[in-house]
């Protein structure tokens, strides 16, 4: 009776904090993100506090020079890469259209000989193909534009974020105190250890693949830019953010860096492939240099279960979902592997064949310490 309470209790509570998500999705964008960035930077705070600086004094300045760099960054990157992504959606259209005639351009006889199509049937295919990626990557963006832009405006977004980073910040390790003062005794050892646990998985994905992406943008924009390469730095700091999701942001990137590079190099076939060595490089350095060090080997989340999390949260709660979708995944597959593990010792798994083997046992060991 107690466990069924138990389990009514946090459905009930999972429930509710679902309902809030989706009934206020639309204004917790900047409060999520200053509590992100709040958990991102406790770290760097309580580092300065073993300094002898108080929490308030490591917590401002932290926050000074977080905003410092961001601005900085913003004024810096945002007019070069604004600058850019006009210039790439302008010359989309004509960029595909050349694409299109090079791919075609091959002898029709031999691609007919090959594929058992004729030219014209893969010109239209191409067409309807590359029409179909064009709508494909509109829809996304236009959904991240009217889920979070839209919404609301740049100037609340950087105003609330950082004062809410800023107290949450400052309070963090007396809301943790808070909260596990809440935890029914009984169980408070468990849920300290589920909490450790998704805490390691969080932080080790959250922190440590943020770096990762932070400085695989940079790897990717400073190589395509090395090689000439057109909206170099746009293409390269794009395949790093997105290479939040394992292989895909790498692999993104690179059919669009090829793709841009067949155009503008065709038929300089070194230049297309140092544009494919850059990506090459960046996948090496992540695989054996800033994954190992980074993210490490314990953070369990498999790449299928990152990516239907991020679909699934993005699909019910939009912008803010995508935000949550990585420490939310982490904390359910800790909350599973738990649950498995309790399974697997309780009597449900076991059943009565370990008891009978137990009673069987015991009855020959008697037997044999009546013949010593």
């Amino acid at each position: 009776m107690a466990l069924r309470r138990q389990l009514r209790f946090w459905l009930i509570a999972a429930l509710l904090l679902a309902f809030f998500l989706y009934l206020f999705s639309e204004i917790l964008l900047p409060f999520v993100a200053g509590m992100a960035l709040a958990y991102f930077l406790d770290p760097v705070a309580d580092r300065l506090q073993k300094l002898g600086l108080s929490r308030i004094m490591a917590t401002i300045l932290i926050l000074i020079g977080f905003i410092l760099v961001l601005v900085i960054g913003l004024v810096i990157l945002i007019p070069l890469l604004a600058s850019q992504l006009s210039d790439f959606i302008a010359k989309m259209p004509d960029y595909l259209s050349r694409l299109q005639g090079l791919i075609t351009s091959f002898d029709p006889q031999w691609i007919e000989r090959r594929f058992g199509v004729n030219a014209e049937d893969l010109r239209e295919g191409l067409n309807s193909l590359l029409a179909s990626g064009v709508g494909f990557v509109t829809a996304i963006f236009s959904s991240i534009w009217s889920s979070g832009v839209a919404l609301f405006s740049i100037a609340s977004l950087f105003i609330v974020t950082p004062v809410v980073a800023f107290y949450m910040l400052l309070d963090w390790d007396r809301m943790v105190a808070r909260v596990d003062s809440w935890v029914p005794r009984d169980h408070v050892h468990t849920v300290r250890q589920i909490a450790t646990d998704i805490n390691i998985a969080t932080a080790g994905f959250v922190r440590g693949q943020g770096t990762l992406c932070l400085v695989l943008g940079i790897i990717y924009a400073a190589g395509l830019t090395l090689t000439g390469l057109n909206f170099g730095i746009l293409i390269g700091l794009f395949a790093g953010l997105i290479s939040f999701i394992p292989y895909v942001g790498s692999l993104v990137g690179l059919v669009l860096a090829l793709g841009v590079a067949f155009v503008q190099f065709w038929p300089d076939w070194l230049m297309v492939l140092a544009v494919a060595v850059v990506f090459f490089v960046g996948q090496f350095i992540e695989g054996n240099i800033l994954q190992p060090r980074l993210v490490g080997k314990s953070v369990g989340l498999h790449p299928v279960w990152l990516m239907f999390a991020l679909f699934a949260f993005g699909a019910l709660f939009g912008f803010v979902g995508l935000l949550i979708a990585v420490p939310a995944a982490a904390a359910i597959a800790v909350l599973v592997r738990f649950a498995i593990s309790r399974y697997l010792d309780s009597p449900l798994y076991v059943g009565h064949s370990q008891d009978a083997a137990i009673k069987a046992r015991k009855p020959a060991a008697g037997k044999a310490d009546k013949a010593d």
